[in-house]
């Protein structure tokens, strides 16, 4: 895509630098990989690659075809030998997919949150893809208004981004766009995965939400600004906040506490987060609602103890932490913080109150995380009644064939009275 020109003898910033515009039609005939054992999931790891198949040289990033031992044609995928997930499945077709196949998937994920689900008449702010959920592995665009935000997990995705966010700009009309590369992505893919943007980005923006406004401050946002995951969540707990106190611990954006005091007429509204960026931010949410929250900076942890040592009780109590599981060696440290958490936070919930509890790890399942609910729940002596169990909006669709798209597990829990001590034997 074409960038803004500098006057001579000043560097480009990051953001200004070349976008990375590699064709999205192929060279054929394309270098062949084989596999070891066919499957249906979009991850080939390094360990099924049976190597590279015939005289062309297959670089990191190339699209392939991909094919079994015997080499019967497979399909199609963006190929890097340097991460652990060397294969990323695009297309089974017989014919390799060029710039007709990217037209046709953009599409379809537009479809589906324009048409079928109808977003633009609640929101401007939404996921357009979802990853191998869209069958575009590696690639999660979320739309703010007239901003894309992009967060890309694959070097073959990263080195298309241009031609990518020309197709999407002209399917969706925006005219602006930012891209992310976490640093723990670009460690396992091994490219340097600098920012992106095209050159008038606005540094901030507002989106809509049922109603309710929110500031995205690009610069200093995390994954793509802002969590579009959560949409219907936030807008249901509204029904359950008239006349009570409302905890929204883990605030970031202040989404859950702004929803609850202005669309659920909560009596109050305290909001809690240990980034000072995202405090900042919550105010300003605030302000730009016309409405006060009550935003502390603190550790979440440490509030909810404080608070129960003050015999503190809400009405309601959101617990909405980040990621508290990275990676398989997380697991069980991970797990004994969301225990930690729970059974702090029913403590704090009066009587027939309301626990909205989320995870968004994904090596956590939902019977694991129910699990550790029904732990802390014992540990606490309480009562509890589940709800629903819900997750992401539907602009997160999961392919059955990637299961662990549905990452997002959300509890609603009714809290009822604190049961008598001599109610669970010693070690129960």
């Amino acid at each position: 895509m074409s960038t803004r020109p500098r006057p001579k003898g000043r560097p480009a910033p990051a953001a200004f630098q070349t976008i990375p515009d590699r064709s999205l039609d192929p060279d054929v005939p394309l270098p062949v990989v084989a596999i070891r054992t066919p499957g249906m999931h979009p991850f080939i790891f390094r360990k099924m690659i049976d190597g590279v198949r015939g005289p062309l040289v297959a670089n990191p990033g190339d699209l392939v075809q991909i094919v079994d031992r015997d080499g019967r044609p497979l399909g199609y995928g963006l190929w890097n030998p340097r991460s652990q997930i060397s294969l990323r499945l695009l297309s089974r077709a017989p014919d390799a997919p060029g710039t007709e196949f990217w037209v046709r998937k953009i599409d379809q994920a537009a479809s589906l949150r324009l048409n079928t689900l109808g977003l633009e008449a609640e929101t401007n702010a939404y996921r357009v893809v979802h990853a191998e959920g869209d069958g575009l592995s590696g690639l999660i665009v979320d739309r703010y208004d007239d901003v894309l935000s992009v967060e890309i997990n694959s070097l073959g995705m990263y080195q298309r981004i241009g031609p990518i966010m020309e197709l999407f700009a002209g399917r969706l009309g925006t005219k602006h766009f930012r891209v992310q590369v976490a640093e723990r992505v670009a460690l396992q893919e091994d490219f340097s995965g600098r920012p992106l943007s095209s050159p008038d980005l606005p540094p901030r923006i507002t989106i809509a939400e049922h109603g309710v406004r929110y500031r995205i401050h690009f610069a200093e946002s995390h994954k793509t600004g802002f969590f579009c995951d959560q949409r219907d969540n936030r807008r249901d707990l509204a029904k359950f906040c008239r006349d009570r106190s409302v905890l929204d611990a883990c605030c970031y954006t202040g989404g859950f506490g702004l929803n609850a005091l202005i669309r659920g007429k909560a009596r109050d509204v305290t909001c809690v987060d240990l980034d000072e960026k995202a405090v900042a931010l919550a105010k300003e949410n605030g302000n730009a609602n016309s409405v006060r929250l009550d935003v502390v900076h603190a550790d979440a942890f440490g509030y909810l103890r404080q608070m129960g040592q003050n015999d503190r009780t809400y009405g309601v109590v959101v617990l909405d932490p980040p990621k508290l599981i990275l990676d398989r060696d997380d697991v069980a440290p991970g797990k004994r913080k969301y225990f930690d958490l729970n059974f702090l936070g029913m403590n704090l919930v009066e009587p027939g109150g309301l626990l909205l509890t989320c995870s968004c790890s994904g090596l956590l399942d939902a019977p694991e995380f129910l699990s550790l609910l029904r732990a802390a729940a014992r540990k606490a002596n309480r009562s509890v009644q589940l709800l629903a169990m819900t997750g992401a909006s539907a602009d997160h669709p999961v392919a059955l064939d990637a299961p662990e798209g549905s990452y997002l597990k959300v509890a609603w829990l009714r809290v009822g009275e604190r049961l008598p001590d001599e109610y669970y034997e010693p070690g129960a």
